[in-house]
């Protein structure tokens, strides 16, 4: 797998390209801003390590860029305890987050869980609607009343999940388990800012996705099921 790091700590990317070599990763690194944006938009890697602090832009205006004309895994690197740029990161488009100072172990494992939902072969089991929305597994289309709802690779799969189980609640550990291979902590908020991207796109005038409290989402059955008085988490 081929995998971009865009940090201006050349030291650290030293240090992660000789450790995820050893995982059979081909590393590549850009210390500036620009330049790491014109590389990731070349469309020759399959993944982006992104720093948020770079010299000429930083890394959620490279984000922004970026999600404007490519659908290519970003991962953020973040100030440990900075919750507001691992909110906007995710807000922005990023798949996830990672706070340095970080072990490597756990880099590489998110990497993975990334690559995985990139990399999952096309679900089966046909199309499939509910409550206005239809969903096609084999092209990974989205619509919304007809009309075709633009979204990410981990939306769809959240959106999936939640429409198969339309009706009942998912929590929140069994999203993340299956979208990150790891348990939700209480101030991990990557399943929570997808989900709320899903709902600007697809929500109208009712809405198709309800948060139980303490507990996790539930996608609406029927349009009378929607207009219930939602339990904000």
């Amino acid at each position: 797998m081929r995998l971009l790091i865009i940090d201006d700590d050349a030291e650290l990317c030293l240090l992660l390209t000789e450790y995820l070599e050893r995982a059979q990763f081909q590393v590549e690194c850009e210390h500036e801003g620009r330049r790491g944006l014109e590389r990731a938009l070349r469309g020759e890697v399959d993944i982006v390590i992104l720093d948020v602090m770079l010299p000429g832009i930083d890394g959620f205006e490279i984000l922004r860029r970026l999600r404007a004309q490519s659908k290519v895994p970003v991962l953020m690197l973040t100030a440990r305890g900075e919750d507001t740029d691992r909110i906007v990161g995710l807000e922005l488009g990023a798949d996830d987050y990672l706070p340095k100072p970080f072990n490597p172990r756990e880099l590489i494992a998110r990497i993975r869980a990334i690559l995985r939902r990139y990399e999952k072969p096309k679900s089966g089991g046909g199309v499939l609607e509910v409550n206005g929305i239809r969903i096609d597994p084999g092209t990974r289309e989205v619509f919304r009343h007809g009309d075709p709802v633009e979204v990410t690779t981990f939306e769809f799969d959240i959106l999936e999940m939640l429409m198969r189980a339309a009706g009942r609640v998912l929590s929140r550990d069994d999203l993340m388990e299956q979208m990150y291979n790891r348990k939700a902590s209480p101030f991990d908020r990557s399943i929570d800012m997808h989900v709320s991207h899903l709902r600007r796109k697809l929500e109208g005038d009712k809405p198709l996705i309800k948060t139980v409290r303490g507990v996790g989402y539930q996608f609406c059955a029927s349009p009378q099921e929607g207009l219930e008085e939602d339990t904000p988490e």
